[in-house]
């Protein structure tokens, strides 16, 4: 994918997500299938006979769900017994492109320090000025070219 394309994408995705209020949708202590179904006045064993389990799943379920030990496949059973929709996202605690840049900035800094190191025993050290043009050209062609290897810990 080309880094305009990927750019785009990540303003897209950060568009669509910044609608989100995420905090509104973290998972009640107890999770979201006790909720409702109590919300709505059902049993266990009403859950259970609607999913076609035995009650002891659907109280299985319940407490997986609570220590966030569920899969998304029982997650999903269990909303359609409830006559809900299962909603999944991903929401980064940044915009994407921040995300991005901050990451740009660490590799940068990780690939200047060896030249400043070896600068400054030279008694060269570079103008501070000079370092920051530096760095941020660094982070610009990094940030432009944004593929996989951004993310290599290596």
């Amino acid at each position: 994918m080309r880094s305009i394309d990927r750019e785009t994408a990540r303003r897209q995705l950060d568009k669509r997500l910044s609608q989100l209020n995420a905090d509104a949708f973290a998972r009640p202590p107890r999770g979201w299938v006790k909720a409702i179904r109590e919300a709505l006045g059902m049993t266990t064993a009403q859950l259970a006979k609607r999913l076609g389990v035995s009650q002891p799943r659907v109280v299985g379920i319940e407490q997986a769900e609570a220590k966030g030990a569920i899969t998304l496949d029982s997650l999903e059973r269990a909303a359609h017994a409830l006559d809900c929709r299962l909603v999944y996202a991903l929401v980064p605690r940044k915009p994407l492109d921040a995300l991005v840049e901050a990451r740009a900035a660490r590799l940068a800094e990780k690939r200047l320090e060896p030249t400043r190191h070896t600068m400054a025993l030279e008694a060269q050290a570079m103008d501070t000025r000079d370092e920051d043009k530096q760095r941020a050209r660094l982070i610009r062609k990094l940030v432009e070219q944004a593929g996989t290897e951004l993310w290599d810990d290596a």
